[in-house]
């Protein structure tokens, strides 16, 4: 229950709100607590044979009330649901944003199935105890205070008689709510696996179907959702039980003040009216007993989804500004001389170092080759630079600042990068374009798509980049999801640009012309290309060569090829495969 505390900031941001429906659960309450009196009032008349004379005052009045009431109740829920709407809608909000904090470290040891169901159902818990919960709980507790007032001040003997039964009615709410709570934890969890097997499987459609293993997958699925529905009949087992007991004491409570207010009206203690407004009672008293057994399950409910949500707000991003951060530091002092000094890099839980010793200086302006072998390191080198990840080791260098000192908004601003993987979003290619601003400048986007070797396959499209693309930019192929990446990347006008293997999918002729068009802006700030082919670095003014995560060779493209060593090897083979291409 500690975990609702969090909940405090939030509700104190709408306390005036709060304090609002808080007074306006009081008044209807109070004017509800005023129907059966009328109604006991007009009955005595009725046995007195004096009815017919106030029957439209009583009539008048008993509406009245109820519109009141009505009115009032309206108003509650204008005022509590609605700030419950609000303070949902700020959690999701902080939720989301510390998401979008925290580091690729979190990422690789979280699903996105698993991140979704706290961002759904999780948040949607912590809402149904703000609004209806809070709301309930207030309503339930005046009403009891109100109701008990009038009750003891009619008959204080047949109201204690009355009330004999609902000390059972908590004892039962208490033993349901144990239950409640360690069942509803399983069933969080089955949801969770749930929403990550459903996430997974249609992010992976396309395999699925070309492996043909629908039905496995419909057969896995099937497994855990029956799960999900035993858990959930379990927990629905034990709130039903609730329920039928409630209203079984609750009735118990009417018979008794039938039968033991019936000999109070036969001496003369009590009248018909005092008896018919004693069941009304009873009967508004039935809802809160019922309420509260709901308000306990809602508690039960939230406590652990705040409990979950918290964690991850409160999860301290692995990297942020620390207090060495320079916010004087702003993009106008970045110009791109970048520089490696004894780097050494390890993932977490690795039991070996990736990246060894490295020494390396990019002037500004330049442009620095890297290639290398599968897993030699190239892709965590880069990576290091806008920090994806902190170096482990050593110290990296931008224009002599070191990158834990600039503010991460101003380094990563400062670096354009388009990655292995092409990952686009569901909107149109202009969007995608100038992903980078708030805006679209549409004569920059046609011009940075001429440059990335798009242009031409979009003008090609019947909406051209006013093209909806679908999940993930599924609807362009390999080749074009690459130059709309490498577009969007030159399109923020970065200091450093970054390529990582970015023309893997475009064929060798391609590949030369992009870079022809690159070479007009990459004169103009530092350029890294990474990449398996030789054609794609030849010209730059330096080439690394990765190997096993340390530089085994470094120079230009003809003085790598003088070594003889790998470079030349990959260069040697390259050229083999093209001329059997060409035979």
């Amino acid at each position: 229950m500690n975990s609702l505390k969090a909940l405090i900031p939030y509700l104190r941001k709408y306390k005036k709100k709060l304090f609002t429906g808080f007074i306006f659960i009081i008044l209807s309450n109070s004017s509800d607590a005023l129907y059966p009196l009328v109604i006991g009032a007009a009955i005595d008349d009725l046995t007195k044979g004096t009815l017919t004379h106030n029957l439209m005052t009583y009539a008048l009045v008993g509406v009245g009330v109820v519109i009141i009431r009505g009115i009032f109740l309206f108003m509650t829920r204008q005022s509590v649901i609605i700030t419950s709407r609000e303070i949902e809608n700020d959690l999701r909000f902080d939720f989301f944003a510390h998401l979008q904090k925290l580091s690729k470290g979190f990422y690789n040891t979280r699903s996105t199935g698993d991140i979704m169901a706290h961002a759904t159902n999780d948040i949607s818990n912590v809402r149904n105890f703000v609004g209806p919960g809070i709301m309930y709980s207030i309503q339930t507790f005046t009403r009891i205070v109100i109701t008990l007032f009038v009750l003891f001040s009619i008959n204080p003997t047949v109201t204690l008689l009355a009330l004999a039964p609902l000390p059972l009615i908590t004892y039962i709410v208490y033993k349901v709510g144990k239950l409640t709570f360690s069942r509803s934890l399983r069933v969080y969890e089955i949801f969770s696996d749930l929403t990550t097997k459903a996430q997974e499987v249609l992010s992976g459609i396309r395999v699925v179907k070309s492996y043909v293993r629908e039905k496995n997958e419909s057969s896995e699925f099937d497994k855990i959702s029956f799960d999900y529905q035993k858990k959930n009949l379990m927990l629905a087992k034990v709130q039903s039980f609730s329920f039928p007991m409630m209203f079984l004491l609750t009735s118990l409570s009417v018979i008794i003040v039938i039968y033991f207010g019936g000999i109070q009206v036969m001496e003369g203690k009590m009248t018909l009216g005092n008896i018919s407004s004693f069941l009304i009672y009873l009967g508004q008293l039935t809802w809160p007993m019922i309420a509260f057994g709901w308000i306990i399950n809602l508690v039960q409910r939230a406590a652990p989804s705040m409990q979950r949500l918290m964690n991850i707000i409160n999860t301290n991003p692995d990297i942020a500004d620390g207090e060495n951060t320079d916010s004087s530091i702003t993009e106008k002092n970045i110009e791109g001389e970048i520089e490696f000094k004894n780097v050494s890099f390890k993932y977490p839980l690795a039991g070996s170092f990736t990246l060894k010793h490295i020494n390396l200086r990019i002037r500004k302006g330049s442009t620095l080759g890297i290639i290398g072998h599968t897993g030699s390191g190239k892709s965590t080198l880069i990576n290091l630079i806008p920090r994806i990840w902190d170096v482990t080791e050593g110290n990296i260098f931008i224009d002599g600042y070191e990158i834990k000192n600039i503010p991460l908004k101003v380094l990563r601003e400062s670096i354009g990068i388009v990655p292995q993987e092409s990952f686009l979003f569901s909107d149109t290619i202009e969007r995608n374009i100038a992903y980078s601003r708030d805006t679209v400048n549409e004569s920059e986007v046609n011009e940075y798509s001429r440059i990335a070797g798009l242009y031409k396959d979009v003008k090609g499209f019947p909406n051209e980049f006013k093209t909806m693309l679908g999940e993930r930019g599924i609807t362009l192929s390999g080749g074009q999801k690459q130059r709309t990446s490498i577009a969007r990347a030159i399109y923020k006008k970065p200091k450093i640009l970054i390529l990582d293997d970015s023309l893997s999918a475009v064929d060798t002729k391609t590949e030369e012309e992009i870079l022809q068009e690159l070479k007009k802006i990459m004169n103009k700030r530092t350029s890294i290309i990474i990449s398996h082919r030789i054609s794609s670095i030849k010209n730059a003014n330096n080439i690394i060569v990765m190997d096993k995560g340390e530089i085994r060779e470094e120079g230009t493209h003809n003085e790598l090829i003088s070594l003889g060593g790998i470079y030349n090897d990959i260069y040697t083979k390259q050229l083999l495969e093209e001329e059997i291409k060409d035979f």
